[in-house]
């Protein structure tokens, strides 16, 4: 960094005072305030930037959390591949200006980042704070003895260096893509991420909690403190523990401490019942500091026989794995982005989470705490080997120890964390390089929570010839993959290899079953073959670029297509659904990402696998997983019902609660289905003909659900349809509007790809445009986009002051629509 003191001079673009112990501005601690707003960014676009700034430096005014590389164009040539998304990264600028109250010049002052992307490097007021080359996990700066109180500004700015490409095997985004936080403390308080809380005794009659609290003491002389840690439900206060504490000058101290909750309401996937304890630090009777940290009461091991028991009970993980872009949005971090795609895969029955491939978010660990999902909080895609050429393999020796570390001690006390990963698909897991990394790592994770199992995703845990499996296994035959082996891990991580599931217990005796990653499937949104029963694998190997597809670079959406080293949904689901000690499965993938668009490579910039698409508008197959996951009562048939005429068609229908399915075309009835065997779809190979498609599915001669698919007409209409009408005004609530084209008599008009346009009137603005088309080259943050399947997103964000925000769409030769939303 260069001739930081000339930077003093420019324009100062925001004021921010800070407060201590603001719970207003807090998120689960009352220490810490937002520093999100009015920072300025700078994306080096020119070989005269070089990697400096200057006074003729052209800044831009914008919040973060902020991803750059969302907001340029789709390019063939763009370095990151088309596994990167097609987008490019390169190297940003941030800076910030603001003030700090005189009155907490005796105090602790700290910056936060939650994540930044990649190779960030911090000033402040010209004092080089340091560096974090991985994007992923959070890191906090002491900024005390650099700042200037009472009038005079401060001036932070942040390098962020996102330049080397390929470095990551999908779409990461760039910049400050998570929430910045300002943290002020006495000099005698909690440390960062300074509880650990545990509850190794839970009863039905009593759960014992035991807290390990580090406390810091910046004073300069030895302090006796009271510290007393309460444990509140929702309002309510369960009980205290008191205890007094002399802590030296200059000195950590971790302080051990236990209670009981009596009749304790548990934490599971179905009732996230959560506590809260609140530490307080007392100083001659005076709070000083006060810290919360949220965890919940279970109890749950991974049996041999048994597979995943919670509280007692037995219970099927049924997971999907999830990247860490918003679709859209990016990678930018919004929580009510994410609060949105797990409601989507709560109502498909989705109860585990996979953070594949890296420390998420905490939001994302905050929202699975409070809904109910069974993460698998994982930490690294690789680790000295390379798999592509700048990722994190080359910061490896001097930053994994620490990078771990750190997520551990930020995620511990998640209620909804039952297991860590170490690693995914790591090359070395072949040799005994990896074997020993796995030890370290695992020792470092037992040193920082025994509570919890380890695993990694391998690929395969048994070395397999998959076309000759079953003849393998009768002859025994069968190799153990290097770390399946070693006894490192505590779960053994399938990453697919499904057929050889079943033999689990033969080969691994002593170590539970968890299917890390499964499935594999591809679909387009409302494209399909003309004939269904045949399975395709795309491409025929994993190491072959794929010749041959669809036209348009589509996927037939039934559940036919696979990749080869993975297998339809219904082919995996049906196996771990048969046998209880197969713990469950986190499929690939529950919504569509940017970047890795298998099969097939450019133009194609986002991916295939996900259940739901990019938009967050569900496939068809999410129906099966919700008629096999949930006890709602399910009937869904499809496809869509504009064929040519006599075309045949094949007829699917998802279905449960119900012996039989019967199918009419016009009140004429073509046959009634039952599911045989294992059977988890029925279907009807049919003619198509104009007109009404009806389904109606019957228990015992009763009828169950209907269901009817009408032939559309010609696009006519629009209609808008918000996921919620009325948000917060606070510059970051979201209102997800579905765009749908209707013809005269409001049928969806399932081949309509119109190009629709947006605009808003109000205090808000539009953040995101999609139609889950993995094809698009659209900008993502336009006011425009064309329609997938007769149907388009559009997000709208509110701004800081409440009122009516009128979006209005329209398109060419369709009637417009308007839909209020309203902000307070």
């Amino acid at each position: 960094m260069k001739n930081l003191n000339f930077l003093k001079t420019l324009l100062i673009l925001g004021l921010f005072a800070i407060f201590s112990c603001n719970e207003k501005s807090s998120d689960f601690n009352n220490r810490k305030v937002s520093f999100n707003s009015d920072w300025s960014f700078h994306l080096n676009d020119s070989l005269v930037d070089k990697d400096t700034i200057g006074t003729s430096t052209k800044w831009r005014t914008l919040d973060v959390p902020h991803d750059w590389s969302i907001e340029g164009k789709f390019d063939e040539k763009s370095p990151a591949g088309y596994g990167g998304g097609s987008l490019s990264g390169g190297l940003g600028w941030y800076k910030k200006t603001f003030k700090v109250a005189a009155e907490d010049s005796t105090k602790i002052t700290s910056i936060t980042f939650d994540g930044v992307y990649r190779n960030s490097e911090v000033w402040v007021n010209g004092h080089y704070l340091g560096k974090r080359p991985n994007g992923y996990i959070g890191f906090q700066y002491e900024i005390t003895p650099y700042l200037n109180y009472g009038d005079k500004s401060n001036e932070i700015i942040v390098k962020v260096d996102n330049s080397k490409q390929p470095n990551s095997r999908w779409y990461s985004g760039s910049g400050i893509f998570r929430n910045v936080w300002i943290e002020t403390t006495d000099k005698l308080h909690v440390g960062q991420w300074g509880t650990y809380i545990t509850t190794p005794k839970v009863t039905a009659e009593k759960a014992s909690v035991n807290i390990e609290t580090t406390i810091q003491n910046q004073y300069t002389e030895n302090k006796k403190a009271v510290i007393t840690t309460t444990i509140f439900k929702e309002d309510k206060k369960i009980t205290s523990v008191t205890q007094d504490i002399t802590i030296n000058a200059n000195g950590n101290q971790t302080l051990k401490q236990s209670a009981d909750v009596e009749n304790p309401i548990l934490w599971s996937d179905e009732k996230p019942e959560l506590y809260t304890a609140v530490t307080e630090i007392s100083l001659d009777d005076k709070i000083i500091d006060r810290y919360k940290t949220t965890f919940g009461i279970r109890d749950f091991k991974f049996d041999l026989n048994k597979g995943f028991i919670l509280n007692g009970k037995q219970v099927k993980i049924k997971g999907v794995c999830m990247h860490h872009d918003l679709g859209s949005l990016g990678s930018a971090i919004n929580t009510r982005a994410i609060e949105r795609q797990l409601e989507i895969l709560k109502e498909m029955g989705v109860n585990g989470i996979r953070t594949s491939h890296n420390p998420p978010a905490p939001e994302l660990l905050q929202l699975c705490d409070k809904m109910g999902f069974i993460v698998m909080d994982e930490a690294f895609d690789m680790w000295k080997q390379n798999k592509t050429k700048y990722d994190y393999a080359n910061d490896w020796d001097k930053w994994h120890k620490q990078d771990l570390i750190d997520q551990l001690l930020r995620d511990r006390n998640h209620a909804s964390i039952f297991m860590w990963s170490i690693g995914n698909e790591i090359p070395e897991q072949w040799n005994e390089t990896g074997t020993e990394i796995a030890k370290e790592l695992a020792a470092i994770t037992r040193q920082y929570d025994k509570t919890r199992p380890i695993t990694a995703g391998m690929n395969p845990p048994v070395n397999m010839n998959i076309d000759a499996v079953t003849l393998q296994f009768e002859k025994k035959n069968v190799s153990i993959n290097p770390l399946a082996g070693s006894g490192v891990l505590d779960l053994i991580g399938y990453n697919y290899a499904h057929q050889t599931f079943e033999h689990h217990l033969k080969n691994f005796p002593n170590t539970p079953f968890i299917a890390t990653e499964t499935t594999s499937g591809l679909q387009t949104r409302g494209y399909y073959d003309a004939v269904s029963d045949t399975i395709k694998k795309w491409p025929v190997s994993w190491d072959k670029k794929f010749v041959g597809g669809n036209p348009g670079n589509t996927v037939s959406a039934y559940d036919q297509v696979q990749t080869p080293w993975g297998s339809t949904h219904e082919a995996t689901w049906k196996v771990i659904k048969k046998h209880d000690f197969l713990a469950g499965m986190y499929v690939w993938t529950g919504f569509d990402y940017i970047g890795e668009p298998t099969p097939y490579e450019w133009p194609s910039v986002s991916s295939y696998f996900g259940i739901v698409d990019l938009a967050g508008f569900p496939k068809d197959v999410y129906y099966m997983y919700q008629s096999e996951w949930t006890d709602k009562t399910v009937l869904h048939i499809f496809p869509h019902w504009n064929w040519k005429a006599g075309q045949t068609v094949d007829v699917w229908a998802y279905y449960n609660k119900a012996d039989e399915v019967e199918l009419f075309v016009n009140g004429k009835s073509v046959g009634k289905r039952s599911k045989k065997g294992d059977d988890l779809h029925v279907m009807w190979r049919i003619p198509f003909e104009t007109g009404t498609l009806k389904a109606i599915s019957r228990k015992d001669g009763k009828v169950v659900l209907e269901k009817e698919i009408k032939t559309a007409g010609n696009p006519s209409q629009l209609k808008l349809t918000a996921d919620r009408s009325t948000i917060k005004a606070d510059k970051n609530d979201l209102s997800f509007v579905t765009v749908d084209i209707l013809d005269a008599n409001g049928t969806i008009a399932p081949n309509a790809n119109n190009e629709i346009n947006f605009s808003l009137k109000g205090n808000g603005k539009i953040v995101g445009v999609c139609s889950g088309d993995p094809v698009s080259h659209e900008s993502y943050k336009g006011n425009k986009h064309t329609a997938l399947a007769g149907k388009c997103l559009v997000i709208v964000q509110s701004g800081d002051k409440s009122g009516r925000l009128e979006l209005t769409a329209s398109a060419n030769g369709l009637k417009q629509s308007t839909i209020v939303i309203t902000t307070e």
